[in-house]
Formats: C-alpha cells, structure tokens, sequence
C-alpha cells in the first residue's frame, strides 16, 4: 500500500526509494528509506556528502512523523542532528527511522543509517510540530 511520502519529488530528485508502510508503520510512526550511493553523490573527497545523507535521514524521520498525522495535518521538521559515524563512497544506504515520542504538536524522531554491510554510517535525530 503506497502512501503520499512515496513518491515525492525530493525522493525522484535524490533517488530515495520509500519503502511500502504497513498499518504497523503508520500506527508507530516508522520508516525506511533506500539510496543506491554512488558517485554522483561524492563530495570533492570521493565520498557522499555529508548533505545527503542529512537529507536520506530528514526524509525518513519526516515519513515516519508523518505517517501518524490525521487526515488534513501537514507538519514540519523543527531541528535535525546527525552524526557522521564513517565515510562512505558507492552503497546501498538504508535509513531507518522510529517515532520515539509525540505530543499533541511535537514528535521527536531517530534514524540510523547504514551500508549494505550493516555498518552505521549516520545516526540522527529530529523534532517535528504537526499544523492542522
């Protein structure tokens, strides 16, 4: 079952690939999303910037925020934190990301990325405020 987050434009430009919500994902507020890396993401040092994995991680905290919202609710990302736990040049990237708490306006999120081995490339955290 696809939702509105699957195909949104960021996710075309970039290459995000959403993967499929179960009602599971939408009642607990998580997400993944995929990104083949490879060297049309390196930054001058060979490796993918640092900007996107910010934004594979903003993207599925977003979808994970935003699958909890009712019908009519839109929201915004308040603040991003990420850490950069290893470089990475060509990979499957896989951004994982759990509602950790939500109020009646504001949901704090984590995100751990990591590589097709496994390893955690990035972890990140966000807060999101729902508007009606």
């Amino acid at each position: 079952m696809q939702d509105q987050f699957t195909n949104a434009p960021v996710s075309r430009l970039i290459g995000f690939d959403v993967l499929p919500a179960t009602e599971e994902d939408r009642s607990q507020g998580k997400a993944v999303v995929v990104l083949e890396a490879d060297e049309r993401l390196h930054n001058p040092m060979g490796r993918v910037h640092g900007g996107i994995l910010s934004a594979l991680a903003d993207a599925a905290m977003g979808i994970a925020f935003g699958r909890t919202l009712d019908d009519g609710q839109d929201f915004s990302t308040i603040d991003l934190h990420i850490h950069f736990m290893r470089p990475v040049r060509c990979s499957r990237l896989t951004a994982s990301a759990s509602l950790v708490q939500r109020g009646l306006r504001i949901g704090f999120v984590t995100c751990t990325i990591t590589d097709e081995r496994a390893r955690i490339i990035a972890q990140a955290s966000c807060s999101c405020t729902s508007v009606s």
